[in-house]
């Protein structure tokens, strides 16, 4: 597996990601799930490895890197209690904000692009969404919602819909709600959810365990779809 992925820490991938993440601002915490007991957990080194790649590569400040990076391994038993608080179960996870913000899978593949923009935008504190949008979240979306985006490394437009899924996520947040998972699901370590929502095309999103797009959807329609699937307990 390493071997497999070992272009991935070239001079030229580093580059590239100094490159992209020059524009953070503010430090930004990831946590990586992992159980190194667990011989079927085939993705969890070079996860491991490639969030710490990025950390060195990320700009720096006095405190060191501003990715920090915490490895949270199922082996150890004081983690097991950020497992529960992160209400992570699978492995590799990657997360943001308290779990809420999260891939289950190896974030590899295109789905780098997602991870580096994603922590860029929380670096900033900016999500990119549209006004619109931002107002819709504070003023609307008062329910739970769990968002599932299911794709595959080889698919180059499901970034868009991860990041997309995620600011959503951040902007909940931010409007102290936090009341908004975004998962972002690989679809060949994680073939059971794949099978659940009979996935043939990716990027799929389920919406409250509902599929809702096939592709890549318009914001607007995604925040309205979001709005109507909102679960008001």
């Amino acid at each position: 597996m390493e071997q497999e992925y070992a272009e991935l820490f070239s001079d030229e991938v580093k580059n590239a990601l100094q490159d992209a993440l020059k524009d953070m601002k503010n430090p930004v915490d990831v946590y990586v799930f992992v159980d190194n007991t667990d011989s079927n957990c085939q993705y969890c080194g070079v996860t491991t490895k490639f969030l710490e790649f990025m950390a060195s590569a990320a700009p720096k400040d006095s405190n060191g890197s501003l990715l920090k990076v915490h490895i949270v391994d199922r082996a150890n038993e004081n983690s097991r209690k950020i497992f529960e608080e992160f209400n992570v179960e699978r492995v590799p996870t990657v997360a943001f904000y308290n779990g809420y913000i999260r891939w289950t899978g190896a974030p590899l593949g295109e789905e780098i692009r997602a991870l580096v923009e994603t922590i860029v935008r929380l670096s900033q504190g900016e999500s990119g969404l549209s006004q619109e949008t931002v107002e819709a979240i504070k003023s609307k979306l008062n329910g739970k919602v769990k968002i599932e985006t299911v794709v595959t490394p080889s698919c180059p437009y499901c970034p868009y819909a991860a990041l997309m899924a995620h600011m959503v996520a951040f902007e909940a947040c931010r409007a102290g709600k936090c009341n908004v998972i975004s998962e972002v699901i690989e679809a060949y370590e994680n073939q059971d959810i794949a099978e659940k929502y009979q996935v043939m095309s990716v990027p799929a999103i389920a919406i409250n365990e509902s599929i809702e797009f096939i592709g890549v959807p318009y914001e607007e329609n995604f925040i309205n779809a979001i709005l109507e699937k909102q679960k008001i307990s």
